[in-house]
């Protein structure tokens, strides 16, 4: 109500934003085959849009701090893990032990240096990253439950299944038929 836009962009850039948006409009309602991986592509250009708008002297304050550098590195890794494409590929890192070993720094240290600089845990941020992969495999793929509990990295599928109902309020079953 009245507030003003975080950033502001030109009419030029405005179209340009308004284009990606019709061509994923356009895919979602498409047959092809590979349309996720396409409009996957789309959101990231979305993103890098919108890296690009970022002004220059928050940019600069931020590569230099060492907090956002650890995370900016914790954040790379924890995407490099993304997309599972078949079930047979398993996610390498599960826990904030795992991560904080993988870039050289205390578990303690990684979680006080996100927490400073995302507001959340290092659990968190991978929990809600496992989610959203989660939804996207569910309402994606044919995978059965149990294959989508393997690749996430859970022993059981009821760990699974509890962990996905505490992230979204829903089982995976329920979600993925709604």
């Amino acid at each position: 109500a009245g507030g003003s836009p975080v950033f502001q962009v030109s009419d030029e850039q405005s179209a340009e934003i308004t284009t990606i948006f019709q061509k994923m409009y356009r895919e979602i309602g498409s047959h092809y085959a590979y349309k996720y991986d396409l409009i996957r592509n789309y959101v990231l250009e979305l993103i890098h849009f919108g890296q690009k708008l970022q002004p220059v002297t928050a940019l600069y304050h931020q590569a230099h701090t060492a907090s956002a550098r650890v995370t900016s590195l914790f954040i790379e890794l924890l995407e490099r893990q993304f997309p599972i494409e078949t079930p047979q590929q398993r996610l390498r890192l599960r826990t904030a032990t795992d991560y904080a070993d993988r870039l050289a720094v205390h578990v303690n240290h990684l979680n006080k240096v996100l927490k400073e600089t995302t507001g959340r845990t290092t659990t968190a941020l991978i929990g809600s990253r496992v989610a959203q992969e989660a939804k996207l495999l569910l309402k994606q793929t044919t995978w059965s439950v149990s294959e989508i509990s393997d690749s996430l990295g859970f022993a059981e599928v009821a760990h699974f299944s509890n962990f996905f109902k505490h992230q979204t309020s829903v089982s995976p079953a329920a979600f993925r038929s709604a």
